[in-house]
């Protein structure tokens, strides 16, 4: 099973890295999603794969400590998919608004020249 997870997040990240690499912005957001999803698996894999129990006390109050899974890295997960859900939100927005801009997403044509200004401030 973990070697499995390690291939595909072997995968995620080779598949995010291509993606940033284009020029077209699409592209680049669908790349920081992949990345995202890529760490989190990893997180994910570095707690263990178990079929371990919630840590929960039983009624006897007694917790069994070795069938019990940790809970921080699976909080960590969570807050990274939360976080990983807001970037891509808002990095849709701004290639939604860069496009209805420009009208392109390739990002040599987003490229734009600053004029130089003049020395009197005019």
């Amino acid at each position: 099973m973990e070697t499995a997870l390690v291939l595909a997040i072997g995968v995620l990240y080779s598949t995010a890295i291509y993606s940033l690499l284009r020029r077209s912005a699409v592209r680049l957001a669908l790349g920081l999603v992949l990345l995202g999803s890529a760490t989190n698996l990893t997180l994910f894999v570095t707690n263990r794969v178990t079929r371990a129990h919630a840590p929960l006390l039983p009624p006897s109050g007694v917790p069994p400590l070795h069938m019990m899974a940790d809970p921080l890295p699976q909080a960590f997960v969570l807050t990274a998919i939360v976080i990983n859900f807001g970037m891509l939100a808002l990095l849709l927005v701004l290639v939604h608004r860069t496009d209805q801009a420009v009208g392109s997403d390739d990002m040599d044509e987003m490229r734009t020249e600053v004029p130089p200004s003049s020395p009197h401030g005019e």
